[in-house]
């Protein structure tokens, strides 16, 4: 892709330039938490120097905090294709989806029935299994074993009169299944069920249209997608009022602001607008054709993917080669745009563990472990040995890096033969 400027990209990121001797260094950590670039960094900086003020005070710095907060939330609408007052802010996805489980959870009756996946983060299934001390049915949605995708059919089988919600990820952090999310809103709308979207590993992979999705709900984290620590979430503005959030009595009870529990991360705040505006600009480099930043957001997230996809295919197809080496996952490259460009794999004779060890002292950051999606591992047979070893590529990655992976392991199979 001519268009994609890559040396560009990787000079936003200052970790990037970093090395061990002579070996930079090689993140492939992302699924955990990106890279930041420089002007994300700079506009947190300079928040704290020139408007460090909490909200709604009668002087010019809180009055800045009052105009950070409404365009971080118009940032994050053009970002997920939303309004700004459906936008709402918290520590955390996590943080997020238990607050909003609690207050759904107050409309329940014993017997009301949600449905789950076997695929997900932990942060879109414990939430949900917290209601069952209000009388609620948890149901869970498995999976296909040779591809770690979601059984649809199974999904359907598990929806009933009963059902209350749908919690489903976009994306699996894990092993990087993309699970057709407009279909699942589909089933559960037509037997009158919401639906909480978990979109944190999609996120830096893709657009994302909730007006075309229908969700309810959707939540992401901007520290997934090269920003600071801040939850987002969207929820259509209908259910924001209709919901009773959790909150302290003299917090404002207008929406989306009675969602917010406490102070916001003001600073987050201003990292996340530049983080957003970062990805515009990187769809005004691909094209000059987008009008607005919603549209140049668009261009750079299917430029993004496409440029990813070119990384997984050379990824995959020469893991697939090294001896003792198994793959879980899609991985026909047919099929990848049903994939994000993250990998879970097991190297016989070695644990996930020592291998990212091995790697790391390479200078090449994988994770190891069950990743909070401790259903698919159990599932996959592999929790009790370690989990997986888990490679997560994004727009900054390079083919040079994937060769320096790839010798790598190499050797670490090698020498255990």
């Amino acid at each position: 892709m001519a268009s994609f400027d890559l040396e560009w990209i990787r000079s936003q990121f200052p970790a990037l330039a970093q090395g061990i001797g002579s070996q930079r260094l090689v993140f492939f950590d992302g699924p955990g938490g990106t890279q930041v670039p420089q002007s994300v960094m700079d506009a947190m900086s300079r928040y704290l120097a020139t408007s460090n003020a909490n909200a709604h005070g009668a002087f010019v710095t809180s009055r800045r905090t009052d105009e950070l907060i409404a365009s971080a939330r118009s940032a994050v609408a053009d970002f997920l294709g939303c309004s700004a007052d459906e936008v709402i802010f918290g520590a955390n996805m996590t943080t997020l989806a238990f607050a909003f489980s609690r207050a759904i959870g107050r409309s329940l009756k014993p017997g009301d029935e949600i449905v789950v996946t076997r695929l997900d983060h932990y942060a879109n299934v414990s939430p949900w299994y917290a209601l069952e001390e209000v009388g609620a049915v948890v149901r869970v949605v498995d999976i296909h074993l040779e591809d770690c995708t979601l059984d649809m059919s199974d999904l359907e089988r598990q929806l009933s009169e009963r059902t209350r919600v749908v919690a489903i990820g976009y994306a699996s952090n894990a092993v990087g299944t993309v699970n057709d999310v407009a279909k699942a809103v589909r089933l559960a709308h037509a037997v009158g069920a919401l639906v909480f979207v978990d979109a944190v590993h999609y996120a830096p992979h893709g657009p994302i249209d909730v007006r075309a999705l229908d969700c309810d709900f959707l939540a992401c984290s901007a520290y997934k997608f090269f920003g600071p620590h801040v939850g987002i979430l969207f929820g259509k503005r209908e259910h924001l009022a209709r919901f009773r959030p959790y909150k302290v009595q003299p917090a404002p009870d207008e929406v989306p602001s009675c969602w917010e529990t406490g102070t916001l991360n003001h600073e987050g705040l201003a990292g996340l607008i530049a983080t957003i505006d970062y990805l515009a600009e990187l769809g005004r480099r691909v094209s000059s054709s987008p009008e607005n930043r919603r549209d140049a957001l668009i261009v750079a997230m299917e430029a993004s993917r496409r440029y990813e996809r070119g990384l997984s295919e050379r990824l995959i197809q020469d893991l697939l080669q090294i001896t003792g080496l198994k793959l879980y996952g899609i991985t026909d490259p047919a099929r990848f745009d049903w994939r994000t460009p993250t990998v879970a794999i097991t190297l016989a004779g070695h644990t996930p563990y020592a291998v990212a060890e091995r790697l790391g002292d390479r200078g090449i950051f994988t994770w190891h472990g069950n990743f909070y999606a401790l259903g698919l591992t159990e599932k996959l047979g592999v929790e009790s040995t370690g989990g997986l070893l888990r490679i997560g590529l994004l727009a900054y990655n390079t083919f040079d890096e994937i060769d320096c992976l790839l010798n790598a392991l190499d050797e670490i199979s090698a020498a255990s033969a």
